[in-house]
């Protein structure tokens, strides 16, 4: 009987030591996404501008920021959750990106008069970290 009751209070002692565990809060998982992000899309000397957004999930983001008329690359990269995904556009063309896995920047080129408009749409239970970068498209 005594071992009996030693192997309970054991499994008993490891089960809640396990549930006790710290998990890793949300808001360190947004930074590291935001880490990672920023890592495959990292700031270079030449890019007109760049942001890094948080974003919820199942839901849309529009960044509208103003430019100088010209031709243009817009890189764009994201990171999440595994499975997570989002829909990147810009006018009538877009595309799905990944944000978990192995990922590279997607590069769109655009030609804008006046403004940037980018539509970011969260296909997945986020959150996920989007990252664009800005920069003018060599003559």
């Amino acid at each position: 009987m005594l071992y009996g009751l030693t192997a309970l209070i054991l499994t008993v002692g490891v089960g809640w030591w396990w549930r006790a565990a710290p998990r890793q809060a949300p808001a360190d998982r947004l930074a590291d996404w935001r880490h990672s992000a920023e890592q495959l899309l990292p700031d270079t000397g030449d890019q007109e501008l760049a942001d890094t957004l948080a974003l919820d999930g199942e839901g849309g983001h529009e960044e509208v920021v103003d430019v100088e008329e010209g031709a243009f690359r817009i890189a764009v990269v994201c990171a999440g959750a595994d499975g997570s995904r989002v829909r990147v556009g810009i006018g009538e063309s877009g595309r799905g990106l990944r944000c978990s896995g192995s990922r590279t920047p997607e590069i769109f080129s655009v030609g804008l008069s006046t403004r940037l408009r980018l539509q970011v749409a969260v296909e997945s239970p986020g959150p996920v970290v989007f990252r664009y970068a800005l920069q003018r498209s060599p003559a």
